[in-house]
């Protein structure tokens, strides 16, 4: 079920990488169904705060008619960056799942973890490396690209 789901979010970030944005795809679950997702527009919209979890998050609370996303399940192809993270913690995710980790602004373990390491009124499970390989080569891919032009 865990790759059923990251396969979503997969599907998401190629969207993002077909748009010329960093190829990152999300997908919010709620009793075993997606409720939300969405890939990165940072620059599509110039607005550093069009994440794919930010959209995702956006779209689930509009789902839902809440700000708090109980018993909501997060699936990322990268690790979420403390922005993202932050806004995790304030929506009440129960669990993240993510596909790679990022070791340069990753702040759900990676560079740090806000998710667990700090006295903050609500802690997110993590779960990480689904479907990892995959998530991988998305990014690795993206930026070879980059490069070459």
């Amino acid at each position: 079920m865990l790759e059923k789901y990251m396969q979503e979010a997969i599907k998401e970030a190629k969207k993002a990488a077909a748009k010329l944005e960093v190829p990152v795809g999300c997908v919010i679950v709620k009793d075993g169904k997606i409720i939300a997702r969405a890939h990165n527009q940072k620059e599509s919209k110039l607005d550093t705060t069009k994440h794919a979890e930010i959209l995702a998050i956006q779209k689930a609370s509009k789902k839902l008619s809440a700000w708090r996303l109980l018993d909501c399940e997060m699936y990322v192809t990268l690790e979420p960056c403390s922005m993202c993270a932050g806004a995790m913690i304030q929506s009440r995710i129960k669990k993240v799942y993510i596909g790679t980790m990022d070791a340069k602004t990753g702040a759900c373990g990676s560079v740090l973890n806000l998710l667990q390491d700090y006295p903050f009124n609500h802690k997110i499970e993590i779960e990480t490396g689904i479907l990892q390989k995959e998530c991988e080569k998305l990014l690795k891919d993206f930026f070879k690209k980059l490069r070459t032009k």
